[in-house]
């Protein structure tokens, strides 16, 4: 999944205590932010091995401490425990860390067993990657349903709203039927930060008419 990460934010931006949609959107992609800063230690590992999947050619054999269920609950509770702190609201911690840990959830959904419980085996996953005519409109059934929830709790859709919906939309198509690498480099985690940082920017500017000082609903 890449931008279906983001329809658990778009629902929990739908609370009136939940935090901002920029800090839901940088919750919901947390775990692979985490992900691509440790390829550059060498902490999680990634190769592509173009085939292994249908639509995806990344082969992620090494994420223990991301992509494990046990490190995305540790993930989620460090982020809630900020966001709390930072808010001075428990309940928007509580639901900025919920958004954390879904991504694990989602992720089962699409990949290949790569995912796990605690960091070693059993290795988990669907593998929806490999049927793409039920991956592709599951991930844009996935946004359609977090907008719709999104836009009946904020009054209907903004020119902003639909500006953040048509940059997922354009990154998605990027992703889907853009080049794709046949070998590991830099370039693969310096994109992926790339495009989580744009969508986190266009989230808080789509907001910006929303927001309410911090530690208050904008409801």
């Amino acid at each position: 999944m890449f931008i279906g990460h983001y329809a658990p934010a778009l629902v929990a931006a739908a609370h009136p205590k939940a935090p901002r949609l920029g800090l839901l959107f940088a919750a919901a992609q947390l775990v692979d932010i985490g992900f691509a800063t440790l390829l550059f230690s060498g902490a999680e590992a990634m190769r592509v091995t173009p085939g292994i999947s249908a639509m995806n050619p990344m082969d992620l054999y090494h994420m223990p401490f991301t992509h494990s269920l046990l490190g995305s609950a540790l993930w989620g509770l460090a982020f809630g425990v900020i966001i709390a702190a930072m808010l001075r609201s428990p309940a928007a911690g509580v639901i900025a860390g919920l958004v954390v840990v879904s991504h694990w959830f989602v992720d089962w959904l699409v990949h290949i067993p790569d995912l796990t419980l605690w960091g070693s085996a059993p290795k988990l996953g669907l593998g929806l990657w490999n049927q793409p005519l039920i991956a592709m409109p599951l991930e844009i059934g996935f946004i359609a349903a977090g907008f719709w929830i999104f836009a009946r709790a904020r009054g209907g859709m903004t020119a902003r709203y639909w500006t953040l919906l048509g940059v997922l939309l354009a990154l998605q198509a990027f992703n889907w039927f853009g080049p794709q690498d046949s070998s590991y480099s830099v370039m693969i985690p310096v994109m992926m930060l790339t495009a989580y940082g744009v969508l986190t920017i266009v989230a808080v500017w789509a907001d910006a008419p929303n927001r309410a000082p911090l530690g208050e609903s904008r409801l």
